[in-house]
């Protein structure tokens, strides 16, 4: 499965997403930030036992960590997403161009419930958005973008001024969000140690912060302790695991950093429930004809 980043440049990446084939639930470390557009075909977005639809016509953004997908082609077996990739570097100095040169307002009042702490969310693309898009997706039809990094960077500037000129939504308040660089950095650390042996005063001291200081930041960036959180995402993707390969259980906990097999089942049924392999047999029995066979997920 072709991957979804470039990391030959810093700056903004433009890509589109073709797919002939229904490969299952997929899973993708992104180590950007990401902002797309779904094409033709439809795309989940898993978390938990809760499924994100983004359909075509929708926009959705993706913070920097693991996700879990599963893109379906549409009637003519076809699925397509464009993509567009950025730092937090790249975002501050387009936002500071728009609002030196036009203007525009990067202030942020959005209290969602919903998005609060949701590292993907979507929307309808609204009509501008949407020519956006089009626009950009016969550029990339030509090959238009490839090894032109100015194009890049002034559509990624179009890009972001169409969502912040846009009335306060998820979307909105997720980029510019972003802004902030050491948040940025902070996070990708943590992802970046999820399935490593590694104390929380070791990641403390990583961070360059004091164990107090670590914690509450922690807690700020994830909503959560850092136990609770990295016991959870170890979850998540075992999760993925026993619903998209043949792995054992066991297999499933040394990779997802549970070496004690029987430790690994006493978490999971407290996260979720039931027990692996009752969550394993519960999907296959349910599962409809179009995901009976989801392939090995990436890591």
């Amino acid at each position: 499965m072709p991957t979804y980043e470039r990391r030959n440049s810093g700056l903004p990446m433009i890509v589109k997403f073709v797919e002939h084939f229904h490969n299952g639930v997929q899973s993708h470390n992104l180590s950007r930030y990401a902002i797309g557009y779904v094409v033709r075909g439809v795309k989940y977005v898993y978390n938990g036992d809760k499924r994100q639809t983004i359909s075509k016509g929708d926009v959705f953004y993706l913070g920097i960590g693991t996700h879990y997908t599963e893109e379906v082609p549409d009637e003519s077996n076809t699925f397509e997403q464009i993509l567009f990739y950025y730092q937090p570097e790249d975002l501050h100095k387009i936002l500071m161009y728009l609002n030196l040169t036009y203007g525009l307002d990067i202030s942020f009042r959005h209290t969602c419930e919903e998005c609060h702490g949701a590292n993907a969310v979507s929307m309808p693309a609204w009509p501008l958005l949407k020519g956006f898009f089009g626009n950009a997706a016969n550029y990339l039809r030509g090959e238009g973008f490839l090894h032109d990094e100015t194009a890049e960077n002034i559509k990624m500037t179009e890009l972001v001024y169409l969502i912040v000129s846009h009335d306060e939504c998820c979307l909105r308040s997720k980029i510019l969000n972003n802004i902030d660089t050491a948040k940025e950095n902070f996070e990708q650390l943590m992802y970046d140690h999820i399935f490593n042996d590694i104390s929380i005063e070791e990641l403390a001291s990583l961070c360059n912060r004091s164990l107090t200081s670590f914690k509450k930041e922690f807690k700020r960036v994830f909503l959560m302790p850092p136990h609770q959180w990295f016991i959870r995402q170890r979850l998540m993707h075992a999760r993925m695991l026993l619903i998209s390969t043949s792995k054992s259980i066991s297999q499933i906990g040394n990779e997802c950093a549970f070496p004690n097999t029987s430790h690994f089942i006493k978490l999971f049924k407290k996260e979720y429930g039931m027990t692996p392999a009752n969550y394993r047999n519960r999907h296959n029995d349910e599962l409809l004809p179009e995901t009976a066979v989801p392939a090995e997920a990436n890591r």
